[in-house]
């Protein structure tokens, strides 16, 4: 510190621990809320208000995945940047799906995972191996006893590498 009453800019591991934490939930949080999105045909702003306001650093939920906090702005941000570019995080889904499996067939919790991870991959903010890795985490939690967990990988990756090659 320079002694000007400036503050130091590193935080402490605690800090960084509990903003990962507050990022997976994010996440988590998203993945839900697009699933619901297309399972009741609601609204991203209706669906946003219900989670920011009965579900989102509610005690007890979702304790044995991740923190119930959450951070607002990046769980916002998620769902708002779904919806703006689903057509085109869908066309790179369908062109990383293996098999050409339409994405329109693939498991509806995958298909809400694919969107959002897809949301962070088309806006530079998260690097494209950090989304790959905690969306793979979230795979793992709804599908602990599965093979979606690679497979998610492998989409992911794909998407990656044609919305961010410059990343890689």
């Amino acid at each position: 510190m320079s002694g000007q009453g400036d503050k130091p800019r590193r935080s402490s591991p605690a800090d960084r621990e509990a903003r990962q934490a507050r990022a997976a939930a994010a996440r988590l949080y998203a993945v839900q809320a697009l699933f619901q999105m297309e399972a009741s045909g609601q609204s991203a702003d209706r669906i946003q208000r219900e989670f920011l306001n009965w579900r989102i650093g509610r005690e007890g939920e979702d304790d044995d995945i991740v923190s119930s906090e959450a951070d607002d702005k990046l769980f916002a941000r998620i769902v708002d940047d779904a919806v703006n570019w689903q057509g085109k995080i869908d066309q790179m889904t369908d062109r990383a799906l293996v098999a050409k499996w339409p994405i329109d067939r693939i498991d509806p919790v995958l298909r809400a995972l694919f969107r959002a991870a897809g949301a962070e991959l088309v806006t530079p903010k998260t690097p494209p191996r950090v989304v790959i890795t905690e969306y793979v985490r979230i795979a793992q939690a709804f599908f602990a006893e599965g093979r979606e967990a690679k497979f998610v990988n492998a989409v992911l990756d794909h998407m990656a590498h044609e919305a961010r090659p410059e990343a890689f």
